[in-house]
This record gives structure tokens, C-alpha cells and sequence, in this order.
């Protein structure tokens, strides 16, 4: 159960912590501290995925949507915010869900793979429904792409850790049982 906890703990932190922070600039990047950390939960699903298989992920997707729009409401966040969050929330899970159950590759790389298509999906999904002018418009039009790419960067790199990470436990384990 330690996996679920971790996903469904870090999907309600990434909301707190976006919404307690001002975003992190970096040229004309604007990545949500939130971010990084919903680059972990496609981890974090993934990993749950891995133990408890595809149809119980989904019930535990939906417990985090059900979570994630709680917290979202308890914090203020405007239903527009609120309802972006929930839709990338759906498509970007889906996704990461699909590719990695149809990947027939080692667990890094379809963590990788299939987190880097949830990432781009949400990012994509959020900030256009949610910040541009079509949904609460907290950022004009011109910051959308930066505002999408820098989001796409930051949860490319968490995900490319926990892929070398998760390779290195895995590379470690095979080792330990081939040894004994």
C-alpha cells in the first residue's frame, strides 16, 4: 500500500504546493512548483500499476481525481482550475495507463515512455483549459507555449530520474537474485 500512498500523497501535494507558491520562472519558462511533483505520480502510478495490475489502477485514479478536486476546492481554486485539473488529470492517467500496460519493455523505459506522454498530454491539457484566456486566463496566449514546454521539461526530467532510478533497482535486484 505504500505505493498508493505515495500517489494519491503526491497528487494532493502537487496541488498545495501550486497553489502555495508562485510559479518558478526561468527565462521565458513558467513551471508551477507543483510540476515536479506531478511528474513523480506518473511514477508512483506506474509502480502501483506494476503491483496491483490495470483495473485496480483505475479505481485508485479515480480516488486521486476524487482527492485531487477536493483539495483543489478546499484551496480556493476557481472551478474553471478546478475542472482543468480534473480533465488533464483524466486524459494524462489514461494515457500513462494504456501505454504502459501495451509497452512490452523493461519497467524503466515504460515508465519513461509512458510518463513523458502523460506529462505532455497534462501540460498541454492544464494550461490551455486552465490558464490561458479560453479557461481562467492567468497567462495571455503568447506565454501558452512557454507556459506548456516548460512544464513538458520539468516533468521530462523527473521522469527520466526515476527511470534511471527505477533501472538501478531493478539492474540491483536481478543481481542479488543471480548471486544467491
Amino acid at each position: 500500500m505504500l505505493r498508493v500512498f505515495l500517489y494519491l500523497i503526491s497528487i494532493v501535494s502537487a496541488n498545495v504546493i501550486t497553489a502555495a507558491l508562485m510559479p518558478l520562472e526561468i527565462g521565458i519558462f513558467i513551471i508551477p512548483m507543483g510540476t515536479f511533483l506531478i511528474g513523480a505520480t506518473f511514477i508512483f502510478r506506474d509502480l502501483v500499476q506494476n503491483k496491483y495490475g490495470r483495473g485496480k489502477t483505475y479505481l485508485f485514479i479515480l480516488t486521486a481525481l476524487m482527492l485531487s478536486g477536493a483539495v483543489s476546492a478546499l484551496l480556493g481554486d476557481t472551478l474553471m482550475i478546478v475542472a482543468a485539473s480534473a480533465l488533464s488529470f483524466i486524459i494524462s492517467e489514461t494515457a500513462d495507463t494504456e501505454i504502459y500496460t501495451r509497452l512490452k519493455l523493461p519497467i524503466a523505459w515504460r515508465v519513461f515512455y509512458s510518463g513523458i506522454v502523460g506529462g505532455l498530454l497534462d501540460s498541454v491539457v492544464f494550461v490551455i483549459i486552465g490558464l490561458s484566456p479560453l479557461g481562467a486566463g492567468f497567462i495571455p496566449w503568447e506565454a501558452v507555449p512557454a507556459a506548456i514546454l516548460g512544464q513538458v521539461i520539468a516533468k521530462t526530467v523527473i521522469q527520466l530520474i526515476g527511470a534511471l532510478v527505477l533501472n538501478q533497482v531493478y539492474v540491483l535486484r536481478g543481481r542479488r537474485v543471480s548471486v544467491s
